[in-house]
């Protein structure tokens, strides 16, 4: 996300940390996620993005979906909320960040996924057992967590 927001804040405090709310989405079907890689660096990722102000996660969830895959998610269900030192991201051009986010699953959709985002470079189906091995760091424990939430049903804390 780089949205106004974020550049205000960016022309005020430069490079250095904040915390930013997020949402991601992993959608499962048939024992396989499908993944995104990013133009930025290359990584394959969950879709999603930064809240803007005023949103609420719902309203992130559907907008960065819809933005990056022209689809919309149907029930989807919370995975889990990751935050810590292993959501600590630094972008190339230097802006340092801190990720919360709030991860989702789903098993259905409406429409067909076309992504034009300039923010995604290809969507890849994935088996759970043979995920790629670069994948974006902020986004690693949950994208491993599905196996668990698809036995258990339950979100995650981290």
């Amino acid at each position: 996300m780089r949205s106004d927001y974020i550049k205000g804040l960016r022309s005020k405090i430069g490079h250095m940390p904040i915390i930013l709310p997020t949402v991601g989405i992993i959608i499962c079907k048939d024992g396989k996620v499908l993944l995104q890689k990013r133009q930025d660096d290359n990584m394959w990722a969950m879709h999603g993005g930064g809240m803007e102000p005023g949103e609420t996660i719902k309203e992130t969830l559907y907008r960065e979906v819809s933005e990056e895959l022209n689809i919309k998610p149907i029930n989807p269900k919370l995975l889990g909320v990751y935050a810590g030192e292993d959501l600590h991201h630094f972008y190339s051009n230097g802006d340092e960040v801190y990720f919360v986010t709030h991860a989702f699953i789903c098993k259905e959709y409406e429409g067909e996924i076309n992504f034009t985002d300039h923010e995604v470079l290809e969507c890849k189906w994935f088996d759970l057992n043979e995920l790629p091995e670069n994948i974006l760091p902020a986004d690693k424990q949950a994208i491993y967590d599905v196996k668990e939430y698809l036995k258990t049903g339950e979100a995650m804390i981290r």
